[in-house]
């Protein structure tokens, strides 16, 4: 390893293949590393003081485990705010939202597909409040809404760097509303985002079905809106689709202006695979651009991961793109899919953060009504989404029996018949599962 930077990545990998995506995306990716001292002790950085609380009462054990595994001896882990480490350390670039420094106006590539949505945001970036509060992005996973937020805020921070900007998504801002509400913090976590000048909020439809998290955004969104101050949401599909939704949001959400991005064209596509290469100094023949746009055509993820596979290739054993090569790389984009244990561990999550309970209590065998409820529907979506047997059901839910599953799943389709707002929750619930 060169230097702890490398030490911390390679760590992060050990954790990434042993939790969820969700999981290692919000505790455990940005993490960064702040000073490695002689004696065995690791000292990172943690983003904000709700999930430096998570990690430590967490994720410490396997962060030393990942540690100790890359460096051949175990080592202490201590974590802190950003805020607090500066007084301590001279003050390095502020990074930009998520980590994504290539995230900007300039690097996003425009199409049919996009161009309103592109248009929209630079409005917003170079005004705002001014032009469109607020800007509401949707559509499918990996078409660029994360890119536009990130630009967003690029551009507003490097035009008025004294703008407070917040950039959040929203199974961050649940996850940190439930802990400060655990801890009797929900003031503290206030003044994260009531405070900001322009907040950003991905993956919007996370909010669905959960009342305490749409409650507080919905104060949130009027606190910011009233002050005149600059609000970006994007979501996976529109508002009126986000059926358990409650109305004064989905009215608020359309207040500004809509716009929708759609899977790029082929001409689109082949300027994303280059502009990618380009950006990793990494040759990209034409024909080969052509054969990954002509077989990846939803995702542009897929396409940008296709070019870092195509650059690994080249990088680690010299070997020059070309189509070969190219297809053994989008035949491993094509084949991952999560494991039936991953998507089981996504479920239970989300429903847990629906219903305001912890995974374990799902798990577990406590019968209070909030806790029974949640079991029921986590047990009915892993049902619906997985086809698991009734057997291996009960096995993930502390070995309940198979007629205690076979007695969950008919109780909860009886009321999926009668409460149609139980029934949009659960659709909520497995879209966001399966997005």
């Amino acid at each position: 390893m060169d230097s702890f930077n490398d030490v911390l990545a390679a760590a992060k990998e050990y954790c990434k293949e042993r939790l969820v995506d969700a999981t290692y995306n919000l505790y455990i990716d940005g993490l960064e590393a702040v000073r490695f001292e002689a004696g065995g002790k690791v000292t990172l950085a943690v983003r904000n003081d709700f999930i430096c609380t998570i990690v430590r009462d967490r994720y410490t054990p396997l962060l030393k485990e990942a540690l100790a595994s890359v460096l051949g001896f175990e080592v202490e882990v201590e974590l802190v705010v950003p805020a607090a480490e500066k007084q301590e350390a001279p003050a390095e670039p502020e990074p930009e939202p998520d980590g994504r420094y290539d995230f900007t106006f300039e690097n996003f590539i425009k199409g049919p597909s996009n161009q309103f949505a592109y248009a929209a945001a630079q409005a917003v970036a170079s005004n705002p409040s001014g032009a469109y509060n607020p800007l509401f992005i949707y559509g499918q996973s990996g078409l660029g809404k994360t890119h536009l937020l990130t630009a967003i805020a690029t551009e507003i921070k490097k035009n008025h760097p004294e703008f407070n900007i917040v950039y959040v998504d929203c199974e961050t801002f649940t996850n940190e509303l439930i802990t400060s509400i655990q801890a009797g913090r929900t003031d503290e976590f206030r003044q994260t985002y009531r405070p900001a000048d322009v907040l950003l909020v991905d993956d919007i439809q996370f909010i669905a079905g959960k009342e305490s998290t749409q409650e507080e955004f919905f104060h949130t969104f009027n606190t910011l809106h009233a002050a005149g101050k600059q609000i970006v949401l994007a979501s996976d599909r529109p508002a009126k689709e986000i059926k358990s939704l409650e109305e004064r949001l989905r009215t608020r959400f359309e207040w500004g202006l809509t716009a929708d991005i759609q899977p790029p064209d082929f001409e689109t596509r082949v300027a994303i695979i280059r502009r990618k290469a380009e950006l990793l100094n990494l040759h990209m023949p034409d024909d080969v651009a052509e054969f990954i746009a002509n077989h990846l055509k939803s995702n542009i993820r897929q396409l940008e991961g296709a070019v870092k596979k195509l650059n690994a290739y080249y990088l680690l054993e010299g070997i020059q793109p070309a189509i070969g090569v190219a297809q053994n790389a989008i035949k491993d984009i094509l084949n991952e899919t999560q494991p039936v244990p991953v998507t089981i561990e996504k479920i239970i999550s989300e429903v847990a953060r629906t219903y305001n309970v912890s995974p374990a209590e799902i798990r577990g065998m406590r019968r209070t009504a909030n806790i029974s409820s949640a079991r029921q529907t986590a047990i009915y979506v892993v049902r619906e989404i997985t086809g698991m047997s009734m057997e291996d059901i009960g096995r993930e839910f502390s070995g309940r029996d198979h007629s205690t599953i076979v007695y969950s799943l008919k109780a909860m389709e009886q009321n999926l018949e009668n409460d149609r707002r139980l029934k949009e929750t659960v659709e909520d619930i497995i879209k966001n599962v399966r997005s």
